[in-house]
């Protein structure tokens, strides 16, 4: 199992790898664990950023494939980040639909989003 996580990681990672020398740019961090189906808070990503860059001898503005690829491993192990199951939005969704209509007006959703 960790083989294939990892190669779908090193997968992921080389996307975004434009000089194909096994680093990308820290900002393309984010757009790389999204892209593995995880959904962490920006202040998350901060968060496993600081845990890469405490395995890097020059902090800066790269970040290399064998110091993301452990940590990156463990959150895909551990299933963090997750996005919240379809049927709970579903219902979230269904609660907002007072007209049981199957959909939701724009404006309703804004009143939702910014009202209650």
């Amino acid at each position: 199992i960790v083989a294939e996580i990892e190669k779908k990681i090193t997968e992921a990672f080389e996307v975004f790898d434009r000089e194909s020398n096994k680093t990308v740019d820290v900002r393309e961090i984010g757009c790389i664990i999204r892209s593995l189906g995880c959904f962490p808070n920006e202040a998350e990503v901060q968060e496993l950023l600081a845990q890469v860059n405490m395995e890097v001898e020059e902090p800066g503005g790269f970040i290399h494939l064998e110091q993301f690829l452990p940590v990156m491993t463990k959150v895909l192990l551990e299933r963090r980040f997750w996005p919240i199951p379809e049927d709970v939005i579903l219902h979230a969704f269904e609660a907002m639909d007072e007209n049981k209509c199957g959909y939701i007006t724009k404006e309703d959703l804004v009143k939702h989003l910014t009202e209650e």
